[in-house]
């Protein structure tokens, strides 16, 4: 399968001449977007008149465009239904919400079950598109929103939005320790020199950055909402455990699990139950890659992390 199947060679219109290559070609090809477009003129893909151009390159009109679609062969990922929570579909996107405990993709040791398997079931010709349609992930148990693209249009764009912000993400998190209001961590995040499978603040990262606001703060934990101005491998994690307040639950990197004062003995067992990093992907805004419309979806706060609400209120006011 390739980006296009026509192969036919387009003349580019007198009536834009003085306009850049990329920009008449993004007109001429709306299912592919303008970044895209720009890769295959740097790749060689696209001939004017027999010559590799510039993106920047301007046309005289008239000019013949062969474009060589690479092809693109099916991912070899396993299509299995398993059940799939949509928020939202259309021709070009689809929003889910992923539960705790599911991988986003396939990985060592997990080469099925995951999110990217039961979207291929529910959209085939998925197969045919880098990592399943799927532009960001979640951790295994984070729970929240995602979307994933249905062509390869539609990811470019989404990729695009997530590259420029313009794709706004917000979290909901318990962590540990008082706060006092709201902030910005700036740190940079890399791989762990030690523990290969942690990630660590640390100067020769990559440029991270996490907007954080107290939304309700108790006497030994602290009730936030998050913003990702970039997506890094376990971001928001590491960056509340570089400030002093991982993350209640947190396996990897919370420490010590911190009890609230004045839980009974069924309230305690409830609170220690509780087995994963408390973070939940609640809210998601980005352009329609089609429409240009901004959209916006909200998932509720799951079951798990309500109840520990429950329990902090409960004994902060001595009920």
């Amino acid at each position: 399968m390739s980006d296009d199947s026509t192969g036919i060679p387009m003349i580019l219109p007198e009536e834009q001449a003085g306009q850049r290559l990329d920009a008449v070609l993004s007109q001429l090809l709306p299912e592919t977007s303008r970044s895209r477009i720009q890769t295959l003129v740097r790749d060689g893909r696209i001939l004017v008149d027999g010559v590799v151009e510039k993106p920047s390159a301007r046309i005289r009109g008239g000019e013949q465009v062969e474009i060589n679609w690479p092809e693109i062969e099916p991912s070899t990922w396993l299509a299995q239904d398993l059940p799939l929570h949509i928020l939202y579909e259309d021709a070009d996107i689809l929003v889910v919400h992923k539960p705790a405990g599911q991988l986003t993709h396939p990985g060592a040791g997990h080469a099925d079950g995951t999110l990217v398997n039961a979207v291929l079931a529910h959209v085939p010709d998925n197969a045919y598109l880098p990592r399943g349609g799927i532009v960001h992930r979640l951790d295994k148990d984070t729970t929240g929103l995602l979307v994933v693209a249905k062509s390869e249009m539609a990811r470019q764009s989404l990729i695009d939005q997530l590259g420029d912000h313009t794709m706004h993400r917000e979290y909901l998190a318990l962590v540990m320790g008082p706060m006092t209001g709201g902030g910005r961590v700036d740190a940079p995040i890399g791989r762990h020199a030690h523990d290969r499978l942690r990630m660590t603040v640390r100067d020769d990262g990559r440029p991270a950055q996490t907007e954080y606001r107290l939304v309700e703060r108790f006497p030994r934990h602290s009730y936030l909402r998050l913003r990702l101005a970039t997506g890094r491998t376990h971001q928001i994690r590491v960056h509340m455990t570089h400030i002093g307040h991982p993350l209640v639950g947190d396996p990897v990197y919370g420490g010590r699990m911190m009890v609230p004062q004045g839980l009974d003995e069924v309230a305690l067992a409830h609170w220690r139950q509780f087995r994963r990093q408390a973070l939940h992907a609640w809210r998601l805004r980005l352009y329609h890659p089609e429409s240009g419309a901004l959209m916006t979806w909200e998932s509720p706060l799951p079951e798990d992390m309500t109840e520990l609400l429950t329990l902090l209120r409960d004994a902060r006011d001595g009920d």
